[in-house]
């Protein structure tokens, strides 16, 4: 599959992440020619500046990876039984180009975490996130990684 280009999107900005990890170890298990990693290091959603301002640079940048991507992974730590902050923000972001690149995406959701659960409840957060894209959610096999730091 060396001409397909999956996106991956770790909730967790840490640069050794198990997200980022569960990513990367994703991609080559299904042996995609190109895994490009979203940086998720984007302003704060604020309505004011997207008035002031309109888009950022960053958020575009995002916006135009996952309508470029022929698939996307996103793997999600569990912070307070949700999906991190980092990851909303991103999402809300999004929602906000032109057009929506996420509509008919195949996307895949999958979760680290250091709680037994693996991150359960983030998921589940994670995919009423997602619902209002119309993206391709892949909703089987799911994958938690419980325990991550081990």
């Amino acid at each position: 599959m060396s001409d397909f280009t999956l996106l991956g999107i770790s909730g967790s900005l840490r640069k050794e992440s198990c997200n980022r990890k569960l990513i990367w170890e994703a991609a080559r298990v299904f042996e995609a020619g190109e895994l490009i990693e979203a940086d998720l290091n984007l302003p704060l959603f604020d309505a004011d500046l997207q008035d002031a301002e309109g888009i950022p640079e960053p958020v575009q940048r995002l916006a135009d990876e996952i309508a470029a991507a022929d698939a996307v992974l996103i793997s999600t730590p569990e912070y307070n039984k949700n999906l991190s902050g980092v990851l909303k923000n991103a999402l809300d972001w999004v929602s906000r180009v032109k057009g929506n690149p996420w509509k008919d995406k195949p996307v895949v959701l999958m979760a680290a975490a250091d709680g037994r659960a693996g991150g359960e409840r983030a998921m589940h957060s994670l995919v009423l996130c997602m619902m209002p894209f119309r993206a391709n959610l892949v909703y089987g096999p799911e994958v938690f990684v419980a325990k991550c730091s081990e």
